[in-house]
C-alpha cells in the first residue's frame, strides 16, 4: 500500500460515523440502492442495513460494490431484525412519512445516534416499521407534487444530519473501533491478499504505522500456498 493511499484510507475512517446509519425497507429499483450507499459514504456512514421482505424481489448484495467496499450493507429478512439491530446499538429510529404524526426533519436532534429508515419507492413504509418507530419525519414541500425520489429524500435529510455533527465537532474525533478500523485498512490497501484471506479463512495480520503487513513466515508460505 502506498503512503498516499494509506494517508487516504485513514482521513475517511477518522471521519466515519459508526452511531449514524440507515435502514432501507424493500427497495426494488437497483439504482436507488446504489444511489443510497453513495449518499452515506459521502457524510460518513460506515454501515446501512437493507431489509428484504419479499425475496423474488431481492437484489444482488454486489449492486453498488464501489460503495460497498468503504460502506458496509448488512442484510436482513424482516423489518423488525432490522430494527432490533439498530436499537440494540441505543440509535434512535426515525421513519420518513407523509402524516400528522410528522415533524419536520431539520426538527431532528442528529447528534444522538441515530438511524434513518427509507421505505420501498411505491409503497412507502409498512405499518410494522411505524409501529418500531421513535420518530416519524417529513420533509416540508411547496410544490404540487407531495414525495422526492427515496435517494433524493435520503440525501436531502443525511446532509442535515451531518451539517449538526460537524457543527457539534462529531467530525474531528475518530469514532470507528479500533479493530474495524483495521480491517477496512487491510481489505483497502491488499485487497488481494483480503480475498486470498477470506477465501481460505486465514485472519488478516496486523500493519504496521505505515500500512505494511507484520506477519510471520507461517502466514506467508499459507497466502503463497494459497495463490498458485
Amino acid at each position: 500500500m502506498s503512503p498516499e493511499r494509506f494517508a487516504r484510507i485513514n482521513q475517511l475512517l477518522d471521519q466515519r460515523q459508526p452511531d449514524l446509519t440507515l435502514v432501507l425497507e424493500n427497495l426494488q429499483k437497483q439504482h436507488n440502492l446504489s444511489a443510497l450507499v453513495r449518499s452515506a459514504d459521502a457524510v460518513g456512514i460506515h454501515a446501512v442495513h437493507a431489509i428484504w421482505l419479499d425475496r423474488r424481489g431481492r437484489m444482488s448484495k454486489g449492486v453498488a460494490a464501489g460503495s460497498q467496499k468503504w460502506v458496509k450493507v448488512h442484510h436482513h429478512d424482516s423489518t423488525e431484525a432490522a430494527i432490533s439491530a439498530v436499537k440494540q446499538q441505543g440509535m434512535q429510529v426515525l421513519v420518513t412519512n407523509l402524516s400528522e404524526r410528522a415533524v419536520d426533519f431539520r426538527s431532528i436532534d442528529y447528534t444522538r445516534p441515530t438511524a434513518i429508515l427509507m421505505g420501498q419507492e411505491r409503497q412507502g413504509v409498512t405499518a410494522e416499521a411505524l409501529a418500531l418507530a421513535d420518530h416519524e419525519i417529513i420533509i416540508p414541500m411547496v410544490g404540487m407534487v407531495e414525495s422526492l425520489n427515496v435517494s433524493v429524500a435520503a440525501a436531502t435529510v443525511l446532509y442535515e444530519a451531518q451539517r449538526q455533527r460537524a457543527n457539534a465537532g462529531m467530525y474531528q474525533q475518530p469514532r470507528l473501533a479500533e479493530a474495524e478500523r483495521q480491517r477496512v485498512l487491510f481489505e483497502g490497501g491488499h485487497p488481494i491478499f483480503a480475498r486470498i484471506c477470506q477465501r481460505i479463512g486465514l485472519a488478516y495480520p496486523a500493519l504496521d504505522e505505515a500500512g505494511q503487513i507484520v506477519a510471520d513466515e507461517a502466514w506467508w508460505q499459507t497466502i503463497r500456498a494459497a495463490g498458485r
